[in-house]
């Protein structure tokens, strides 16, 4: 039995914890042994903490941490991990950087201990850029993490670890972090889905950036029904965290249970002329038409994003001064270069500068609030390019161009995040190289019921996510754009 239940969904297992037929450790022993496997060719899961799980599966197993029972999103016992820049108590927790590479917090971040009230059991830290800064997936305390499809390409970033932990099934569900795409790229390029929620859906707890609606966290799955339940497990009113919602009426999970197709869908491969490859732009505007399957009247449209590219660097950078000034100023010469540049830019910045923003991104988000009464969903690629050389920080180029920074290569997702909407990645295919590729749905502001909905119908027309779990494969590294 447990040679098998590391293939099951996180719904499956759930329901099989409920009846009793499997208990929470024996999802540990099959989630320890599948660890044991996989790691040495992915690196996703650089820190466990298998002896703390263990003790929390007991006190599960004994009723003494089961107040949560019947709230949505409770999770059983099952394993989850977490990406390294969240505290968890007792564990070894480095912001994937070498100023905090012996860090031991003392007690976890409000989302964990939510998720673990809720019966989640933490597992492991899953690997992240330092301070999630970056499209690939590396740090110099635990090295690079490689993509389970091709071991010699990125998995993408900064949830890059978290994307690998649940496309291999060393874990059933992921936690994650999305300012620039760090749910939804990774996800598009390891075949998963990944969710960046409204802002204040999830609460971000112990941030100095409380007021800030660009970073967010949110899960990571294999499967929309398995990230609409661990949706359940994160949402809700916290008192750490001022823009935090209370939980819906109805749960993520029973709307995804009876599920009701968008009737229209606008479809723009660019966003109104942002780099993309020839291929991925092939793929996705076949894979988008898939929708009309359902019905669903598809448009090639997009709202008008003004801007947005110089908008978001300019919040980005700020947010970055609030976060990382104080570490460049005791430690500069520890600091990776991506982090000095956006704390720079945000430390020359003016007041004035940082007001048109501000004032842009309100005039953006009217905007996609007049488009989203004639759309129901906004289709994008999940990504410009396939994923790239592992050894690499950046894409070498994109359509045939190379890339002015290192967030060049995300502009469709970062343009959503200054919307605010929620948006999802789901596979959609595979190029020429056998590479993943996905789209990005986005749904209204706090439209995540919804969105859920439609993402789970596009799954089970395309059938891809009964690819998943899949052992790690070598393989070269295609040619660039």
């Amino acid at each position: 039995m447990g040679d098998d239940l590391w293939r099951l969904t996180a719904v499956e297992a759930i329901t099989r914890l409920k009846k009793r037929e499997i208990t929470p450790l024996d999802l540990l022993e099959a989630s320890a042994k599948r660890i044991a496997e996989v790691e040495p060719a992915v690196n996703a899961l650089p820190t466990l903490c298998f002896d703390r799980a263990r003790d929390h599966a007991k006190r599960i197993m004994a009723d003494a941490a089961c107040r949560a029972r019947d709230e949505p999103g409770w999770l059983g016992g099952l394993p989850v991990s977490i990406k390294d820049l969240m505290d968890v108590a007792g564990v070894r927790t480095t912001y994937g950087s070498p100023l905090f590479a012996h860090h031991v917090p003392t007690r976890s971040h409000p989302l964990v201990e939510r998720i673990e009230r809720k019966g989640g059991i933490v597992v492991a830290k899953s690997n992240t850029p330092e301070f999630g800064a970056g499209g690939s997936t590396f740090n110099e305390v635990f090295g690079r993490t490689g993509n389970p499809w091709n071991t010699s390409l990125t998995c993408g970033g900064s949830t890059g670890g978290g994307a690998v932990s649940v496309a291999t099934g060393e874990v059933w569900l992921a936690h994650g972090s999305d300012h620039g795409g760090s749910l939804r790229g990774p996800g598009t390029y390891c075949s998963v889905v990944g969710l960046r929620p409204s802002p204040g859906r999830v609460t971000r707890g112990a941030t100095n950036s409380l007021y800030s609606p660009q970073w967010v966290q949110g899960p990571m799955a294999r499967t929309v029904a398995d990230l609409a339940l661990f949706l359940d497990t994160m949402a809700g009113m916290c008192p750490h965290d001022p823009m935090t919602l209370d939980a819906p009426a109805v749960s993520f999970s029973a709307a995804v249970a009876h599920p009701i197709a968008p009737k229209r869908i606008a479809f723009t491969a660019d966003l109104g002329g942002k780099q993309l490859d020839a291929d991925i732009r092939k793929i996705c505007t076949k894979a988008v038409r898939r929708f009309e399957e359902l019905g669903v009247t598809v448009v090639e449209a997009s709202p008008n994003f003004g801007p947005v590219d110089e908008v978001f660097m300019a919040r980005r950078s700020q947010q970055f001064v609030v976060d990382s000034e104080l570490h460049i100023r005791e430690h500069r010469e520890k600091i990776k270069p991506e982090i000095l540049w956006n704390t720079e830019l945000g430390l020359k910045q003016t007041a004035s500068r940082l007001a048109w923003a501000e004032r842009e991104r309100a005039a953006l988000f009217r905007r996609m609030v007049a488009f989203f009464q004639e759309y129901d969903l906004l289709v994008t690629p999940g990504m410009p390019t396939g994923a790239f050389d592992i050894n690499l920080r950046t894409p070498p180029t994109i359509a045939g161009r190379t890339l002015e920074n290192y967030l060049a290569g995300s502009k469709a997702l970062s343009a959503i995040t200054v919307a605010a909407s929620p948006a999802i990645a789901v596979p959609c295919g595979f190029d020429r190289y056998g590479r993943p590729v996905g789209l990005q749905l986005v749904g209204k502001p706090r439209g995540e019921a919804a969105l859920l909905q439609a993402a789970s119908l596009y799954e089970s027309l395309m059938g891809l996510h009964e690819l998943l779990p899949i052992d790690p494969q070598p393989g070269t590294v295609p040619p660039s754009s």
